[in-house]
């Protein structure tokens, strides 16, 4: 489906790698799993981390080569001496930023927070400089986007009696041209339920020497979905190529599935491609007028930046020196009644935590040596996270909330019905009538110092995200706690018993009025 946004589109999961010459190849990837979210620390057994390491292998296949370099011809435009360059290498040729080509805002605006690319290289044709933009993976509500703009410069060379001037004339024809075929032959579906379309092509009067143009191109198949617009306009003997992607998908989406994904519609698409075209042709005429006559110099090319345009707005997450609490806060204090039947004889204790925008609160009751019976033992544990969000104003915000929670559901969804390491996950339940949204999942530890059964219930509720987990074994009073012999609790067991957990705190919290006290 395409996407038609009211704010600055997102970007796709459709990226190359690299551009050769002055040619796009394009190699689909498959989208990479959500980050997890910060691990609560782990008081439902001492030293026990139930976590794994979740390997993915992402291939990208299929290269397409879009289009060839035209054959040499003697004719186009008439060149002024000043466009005249000699291709012999001069150490004082300028060099073309193509990255502060384009206004800071504008690139801030198309790809918040974006990652920078900046490279070039010398051919026997052309000068080629490049400038990528790119974050894939903006939390925005309930989705991810993901967002690139690719900007390519070729500064053509004269080839005897030819100017740089004609040659780029003729690539930008050459372009054109193809840029028809492509709307006018729609490519042909392998397979059912693949589909292919290329617009017609878009002209912008008025964009540098002559009609700028753009196409949009939408692919739907098994494995991608993905949308861009891109274009080009020609200054002098310089031609610009430009490529705008944008797409999102729910963060609760099955991993490694095309789920809910929307990429950017026709109209935003040239739309976008417009403006940059414009942006970056005023700024090349006027790289032109600043080196009249001179051939841009090829830096060698720096890795892809690591700092951002702009500094993201950091996710609100716990910091690392949490406060305990001298005794539990009255949320949890009212719970202890019920917590003491799933608990027997429990210690208590409770840690505050917290960062911009966000209070977190952990309660815990745990008993490593619940009598069971003569010769044996059971550990029971339960620990209760609350998550309460707020905006600059100290209002409560639903909204960080849903994001919160749709990345935790979204990580849930990713180890569904799988294992690792001796860590293996139920399937994820959607639970109805708790809270606003509310789920739970199973899960066994057989590989870390404690072996358990656990059940997670995660439930938000208006600005707050609750997460309640129900943890435990039976074994020998003196048997290790991961021997072979360790019998997990069972998923029922766990799951009464992360539920019971999650409506005593609902009912705590109704009666101070959904605040964390």
């Amino acid at each position: 489906m395409s996407w038609n946004q009211d704010d600055p589109p997102p970007t796709n999961p459709y990226r190359a790698p690299d551009w050769q010459s002055h040619q796009f190849q394009q190699v689909p990837t498959m989208p990479s799993p959500p980050p997890q979210p910060p691990k609560r620390r782990s008081w439902v057994l001492p030293t026990v981390a139930a976590g794994a390491a979740v390997v993915l292998i992402a291939g990208g296949a299929g290269a397409f080569l879009l289009y060839g370099k035209p054959a040499k011809t003697t004719s186009g435009d008439a060149a002024s001496p000043a466009t005249s360059q000699s291709a012999t290498p001069s150490p004082t040729r300028p060099v073309m930023d193509v990255c502060a080509m384009l206004p800071a805002a504008e690139a801030e605006r198309l790809v918040p927070a974006a990652t920078v690319d900046k490279r070039s290289r010398e051919a026997d044709y052309a000068v080629y400089s490049y400038c990528d933009w790119s974050n894939r993976r903006i939390s925005h509500g309930e989705f991810w986007r993901s967002r690139e703009i690719k900007v390519s410069i070729a500064q053509h060379k004269p080839d005897g009696p030819s100017t740089g001037r004609a040659e780029a004339q003729q690539s930008f024809e050459s372009e054109r041209g193809f840029f028809n075929y492509k709307a006018k032959n729609q490519d042909k579906p392998d397979e059912p339920g693949e589909k292919n379309y290329n617009s017609p092509v878009r002209d912008y009067a008025g964009v540098g020497d002559g009609a700028a143009f753009g196409q949009y191109t939408w692919r739907r198949d098994k494995l991608l979905w993905y949308s861009f617009g891109e274009g080009r306009v020609r200054v002098d003997d310089l031609v610009i190529e430009v490529r705008y992607q944008a797409s999102q998908q729910r963060k609760d989406a099955k991993m490694l599935s095309n789920e809910g994904t929307q990429s950017i519609s026709e109209e935003n698409a040239l739309r976008e491609v417009g403006l940059l075209l414009t942006h970056l042709a005023k700024s090349a005429a006027e790289w032109k007028k600043a080196h009249p006559g001179q051939l841009a110099h090829a830096e060698p090319s720096p890795s892809p930046s690591a700092t951002p345009t702009a500094a993201p707005t950091p996710a609100p997450t716990p910091s690392s020196s949490p406060t305990v609490m001298a005794q539990l806060p009255p949320a949890c204090k009212r719970m202890t009644p019920a917590m003491i039947k799933l608990v027997p004889g429990a210690t208590e204790r409770a840690r505050a935590n917290g960062a911009a925008g966000m209070k977190e609160t952990e309660c815990r009751w745990l008993n490593l040596n619940v009598p069971a019976g003569e010769g044996r033992r059971r550990i029971r544990s339960v620990l209760l996270t609350i998550q309460v969000f707020s905006n600059r104003a100290g209002a409560g915000d639903p909204t960080a909330a849903l994001s919160n929670y749709s990345t935790k559901l979204g990580g849930a969804r990713f180890s569904e019905s799988s294992g690792i390491g001796g860590v293996t996950w139920g399937k994820i339940e959607e639970l109805k009538g708790l809270g606003d949204a509310a789920y739970v999942q199973y899960r066994v530890d057989k590989k870390n110092t404690v072996f358990n059964g656990s059940a997670d219930v995660v439930v938000r509720l208006g600005p707050t995200v609750i997460q309640a987990s129900y943890a435990g074994s039976d074994l020998g009073a003196d048997e290790p706690t991961n021997s072979p012999k360790v019998k997990v609790l069972g998923e029922k067991e766990a799951r009464d018993g992360a539920m019971t957990v999650a409506r005593e705190i609902l009912a705590s919290l109704a009666k101070a009025g959904l605040k964390n006290d």
